[in-house]
């Protein structure tokens, strides 16, 4: 018989403190416990950490998407919103560790799939390298880390390239990237580099306090009007209750610090 690889899941840790309950691997060897996405019980709907937050910032640029994608499932905090807050889109979200999916759904009010939601346990790249999932999808939103939370699980010019086969013509990207604090790592500066080898544009925010850069990129470069995007996100503050006009004033720093 030919012989099967094992693939090793880590096993997931719920923490609860100060009414905020977070999903955690804990990384081998250290019994350091690796965040891997957080809800404020209360809220659950809501996201409640602020890099995960930044990656919704492509509703700045499109306020209708048809179809969401989330890579890395985490707490699925993203995905609640996305199944939530827009009600005429599919939602899909592909993750590699069924225990993931388990939590979340146990422990994090994730809804079971129907006609607009899918969750898939699966490989990001084999999503990604799939014909089938080309040139349709509206929004991709990365945010793939193992046990150990040092880089991203997946960094290449081909898994990029493929993130960006699977968009529509106007389509983007969201991808964090954790930088442990130093945004000269060698992995925070490749993943960007492969990034940018995909894309027509892209863009970050500065780091946020918990290590982690998010970065947008966009299948088609848009025209940027800083007005337009002001008033997109205080319309998206307001509906939302997501801090966008944050997100306006780091893409304006950020493009101030490359002219």
């Amino acid at each position: 018989m030919p012989s099967q690889s094992v693939v090793y899941h880590p096993s997931v840790v719920i923490l609860e403190y100060q009414g905020v309950r977070s999903l955690c691997f804990e990384r081998d060897g250290d019994g350091v416990m690796a965040l891997q996405g957080a809800m404020r019980m209360a809220m659950p709907d809501q996201i409640e950490l602020e890099y995960v937050q930044q990656m919704m910032m492509w509703m700045l640029f499109n306020d209708a998407p048809k179809h969401i994608v989330q890579l890395g499932l985490g707490s699925a905090a993203l995905t609640k919103f996305c199944y939530r807050r827009f009600p005429a889109a599919q939602i899909s979200a592909v993750e590699l560790n069924p225990k993931v999916i388990a939590a979340c759904h146990e422990h994090f009010k994730l809804p079971p799939n129907d006609a607009r939601l899918n969750v898939m346990a699966m490989n990001a790249l084999e999503f990604v390298l799939n014909p089938a999932n080309h040139a349709s999808r509206d929004i991709l939103q990365v945010d793939l880390y193992d046990a150990q939370a040092l880089e991203p699980a997946l960094g290449s010019v081909e898994f990029y390239q493929s993130c960006a086969n699977c968009l529509s013509e106007n389509g983007m990207i969201t991808v964090n990237l954790f930088c442990d604090g130093d945004t000269e790592n060698s992995a925070y500066a490749d993943n960007l580099q492969a990034i940018q080898a995909a894309f027509d544009a892209v863009v970050w925010l500065p780091e946020v306090h918990d290590a982690n850069v998010v970065a947008l990129a966009f299948k088609r470069a848009p025209a940027i009007d800083f007005s337009v995007l002001y008033e997109r996100a205080v319309d998206i503050r307001s509906n939302m209750k997501l801090p966008a006009p944050v997100w306006v004033n780091g893409l304006k720093e950020w493009m101030g610090a490359e002219e």
